[in-house]
């Protein structure tokens, strides 16, 4: 297990957040050649990436910049990180999405044809057709589209390997290390002259380390990837980033026989589900199997503060929506169910690049449930833009400025 003392006083990078979006950050980060340092409050994939589903998806994304970096980030996994593919399960599952009614199903293929026409792969399927692909799902589907692109990663697995290749390379992991503070320059806004301070600096004044309870660690440059909490690591630096947590249940049934379940399944408005901004209950169903014969049913969405209480009506509703779409299920035994938080943002994009509101200061967070997916493709252009690389893709869509209110205290942030 890594240890919280002997913290490195200097590096490149530090990557705040042990998930899978910050070790993807920091492998790429040292596979460009730079020293990086990787602090969590907590365990590894001890926040969102353990109580996530895994999903890499291309299926349930509108076109527009999610779809192009969910593209870009399934490219990443399944070429950069290819070789490493069986260490955290992944699978080329695809996912098959299942219209109940001619009208869903009318909705769910003018959604297919305008990502077909931004390179997505998708197949129509006639209702018939259905039951050659899952021989379980209900017979009273109008039809539905398969995605062969969408793809499964034991998340937990992810977020450990990753971080073992990084530290392969001389990258130092510390658990149980808080980041409690910001090393500031002191001077003009911007980069002035002056000696780091422990805090203060000034409004605008460069990031230049961090401070634990275990030291401080000097670097010219530091990621915040703390997922659900990353609105509060931003504070610290003085700067306003509207990530709030968005909980979600998911039930895990026992074991059944091999290939119950063979594709990622999910019902046609899932994908407004994802894209609504409700802060009520809201349930779609998505069900897959497991390597180990389980089958993971979800998913609800809510937004209740940090709030981990079970909820009978969350639970009641993943397992209708399950019972909805595979009969059999009804039959089954669930064994347990847990809930995680999804780091949501008002416009349901995530917050990638350098914050010039703090220079020093960059982000790689606020993926909302599509996190685990969009991780590859989001290391590998922090590690691009960190270097001075053109990045892949334009992170212009992804600025963490983009929320910065207008004077008076608009309600609505810019640029939505």
């Amino acid at each position: 297990m890594p240890r919280t003392q002997d913290l490195p006083r200097t590096a490149d990078l530090v990557v705040i957040g042990a998930g899978v979006v910050g070790a993807a950050a920091a492998w790429f980060a040292t596979l460009a050649g730079l020293r990086v340092v990787v602090v969590d409050r907590g365990a590894i994939a001890g926040g969102t990436s353990g109580a996530g589903e895994g999903n890499v998806l291309v299926s349930d994304k509108e076109p527009g910049p999610e779809l192009e970096l969910a593209r870009y980030s399934r490219q990443v996994w399944g070429e950069d990180l290819g070789p490493y593919g069986e260490w955290w399960e992944f699978e080329r599952k695809g996912g098959l999405v299942v219209a109940s009614t001619p009208a869903a199903l009318a909705a769910l293929r003018t959604l297919a044809e305008r990502q077909r026409a931004r390179g997505v792969v998708v197949q129509e399927v006639s209702g018939a057709e259905l039951h050659d692909l899952e021989p379980r799902l209900t017979r009273e589907a109008a039809g539905g589209a398969l995605y062969p692109q969408d793809a499964q990663v034991q998340p937990m697995l992810a977020a450990a390997h990753l971080l073992r290749l990084a530290r392969r390379r001389g990258a130092v992991v510390r658990t149980r290390t808080e980041v409690v503070g910001f090393l500031r320059r002191t001077g003009a806004p911007g980069g002035g002259a002056g000696a780091p301070a422990a805090s203060g600096g000034g409004a605008g004044a460069p990031v230049t380390g961090v401070r634990t309870p275990h030291g401080t660690v000097s670097a010219p440059a530091v990621l915040n990837a703390a997922g659900t909490w990353a609105g509060a690591v931003a504070g610290l630096a003085g700067v306003e980033l509207p990530v709030l947590p968005r909980r979600g249940f998911v039930l895990v049934t026992e074991p059944l026989p091999p290939a119950t379940v063979r594709h990622k399944v999910y019902a046609a408005d899932y994908v407004d589900a994802v894209a609504s901004s409700d802060a009520e209950l809201q349930a779609s169903p998505v069900v897959e199997g497991t390597g180990g014969g389980t089958v993971l049913i979800g998913s609800t969405r809510e937004r209740v503060g940090f709030d981990r209480r079970p909820s009978p009506a969350a639970v009641r509703a993943l397992a209708r929506g399950a019972i909805g779409l595979f009969p059999m299920l009804a039959s089954v035994r669930a064994m347990r169910v847990y809930a995680g938080f999804r780091p949501y943002c008002p416009d349901h994009l995530p917050v990638i690049g350098p914050d010039p509101r703090a220079p020093g200061l960059w982000h790689a967070c606020g993926h909302e449930g599509a996190g685990i997916g969009l991780a590859a493709g989001t290391g590998k252009l922090i590690a691009q833009a960190l270097t001075g690389e053109a990045t892949d893709l334009d992170l212009t869509p992804f600025a963490p400025e983009r929320f910065e209110f207008e004077e008076g205290g608009a309600d609505e942030p810019r640029g939505e």
